[in-house]
């Protein structure tokens, strides 16, 4: 019967797994992918010539917190935790510019001591199947960011241009951020002795978490950005994935039915174009945060709910049609701040966005996969954001994760598992 045989035999091969070991399922099905580099063919990311699907989650702090003895047991407790879960790609910060533990201390000088933190990051990482997303400069001041770029240039004298998007138009400011790229990339970790560009436990390079450039909305200012430093990167690494990490608003240029899909006519004027900043020849996939809770203030549960996924998979389409590029989601969540706030409304809005993940991976579609916003372990109180969700507190979620990491996994091993969804289901159940 062609493939049913062999693939009903990986179904029951991992349902014993599954049921007799559940903490090391995941890592045991993982290994035999995470040692080799992700790939991209059309709309699909590939390790090892297989289909490879994102479930994962953002825990910003890892390089902050593995800087001091102290804090370091938290790198270990969080991959475990991930492991656990299934989640296979991890998004983190591979910069601080400026601040407490800085990773830049000033323009193109580096502290040794927090490099060393970041080398430790990638190789916990390594070591648990966990691939990295790291994220290269934020647009806003948290860690240093452009901001910081921009308050080193005027105190050196090399610009007089107190506007923040001057990071982006300035020749001498977007100079020294390619010197920063260098340095990052072609960084050999003091651990493994492999540089970072060698290393497939990076899964991929963001070039800025969340830019936006409000003082050229035509997006043009941005647009020559991205094309500038993406294409740079390839020239130095040409091994990893490049993404721009957009928050995915439609720009001025896309069409009526496009820009009525954006929260409101406001973020038309951010600077950004999804379809516009994706399609660069050096992007190789496109980026998409969604919270409906900062952007539709005031709405039920039940409309967000409807906007959300009216967001996704308006991406996902675009990810098809006009990309031909995967699309991920590379945060979401929903605030515990929220009136009337419950824990069963994230679980709801979980399964809703892992459905529509999981029904594009079946369909061979752009949609690769999503990030939670954002994990902790235990002891970590004081760092929390009110999307913040700790491993093993809620139940519900962490069996909620592990059902997407299992039918996506599944999936990954079987090409025709389409045609045996509703064995798979019942498995991950």
């Amino acid at each position: 019967n062609g493939v049913l045989y062999p693939t009903l035999g990986l179904v029951f091969c991992v349902t014993v797994i599954y049921m007799s070991s559940k903490d090391n399922f995941f890592q045991i099905v993982v290994n035999s992918q995470m040692s080799s580099f992700v790939m991209r063919n059309g709309t699909q990311f590939m390790v090892d010539g297989k289909p490879f699907y994102v479930n994962g989650w953002n825990s910003y702090w890892l390089m902050d917190h593995a800087v001091e003895d102290s804090s370091r047991p938290r790198i270990k407790a969080m991959f475990q935790a991930g492991a656990k879960m299934g989640l296979t790609v991890c998004r983190a910060w591979a910069f601080n510019d400026g601040t407490h533990n800085a990773l830049q201390v000033s323009l193109s000088h580096f502290d040794e001591r927090v490099f060393k933190a970041l080398d430790y990051v990638i190789m916990e990482a390594g070591r648990y199947k966990i691939k990295l997303l790291l994220s290269l400069v934020n647009n806003l001041e948290a860690y240093g960011g452009k901001p910081q770029y921009v308050k080193w240039a005027i105190k050196d004298g090399i610009s007089l241009n107190s506007s923040e998007d001057s990071f982006f138009f300035d020749p001498v400011l977007r100079s020294y951020f390619k010197i920063y790229l260098k340095t990052v990339i072609t960084r050999k970790n003091h651990l493994t002795g492999i540089k970072y560009r060698d290393d497939p436990t990076i899964f991929a390079w963001e070039l800025m978490n969340e830019p936006r450039c409000i003082s050229d909305p035509t997006g043009d200012t941005l647009q020559k950005w991205i094309e500038e430093m993406a294409g740079y990167i390839k020239t130095v690494d040409k091994n990893h994935l490049v993404t721009v990490g957009l928050e995915g608003f439609y720009g001025p240029r896309n069409t009526p039915e496009k820009l009525t899909i954006n929260p409101s006519k406001w973020y038309d004027t951010t600077g950004t174009d999804f379809i516009r900043n994706s399609k660069t020849p050096a992007i190789d996939f496109a980026s998409v945060h969604i919270y409906a809770d900062q952007w539709l203030i005031g709405a039920e549960l039940e409309e967000k709910m409807r906007y959300i996924n009216k967001w996704i998979i308006s991406h996902i389409e675009d990810g098809n049609k006009e990309l031909k590029k995967p699309v991920l989601l590379t945060e979401f969540g929903l605030s515990d701040k929220n009136k009337d706030f419950d824990h069963s409304h994230r679980d709801k809005l979980y399964k809703s966005i892992f459905d529509i993940m999981y029904k594009s991976a079946i369909e061979n579609g752009a949609g690769a996969g999503a990030l939670i916003w954002q994990l902790m372990v235990q002891g970590m109180e004081k760092y929390a954001d009110d999307y913040v969700i700790v491993p093993g507190e809620l139940p519900f979620i962490d069996e909620l994760v592990k059902k997407q990491s299992c039918r996506l996994l599944a999936l990954q091993d079987a090409k025709q598992m389409r045609r045996h969804k509703q064995n798979v289901d019942q498995i991950c159940s």
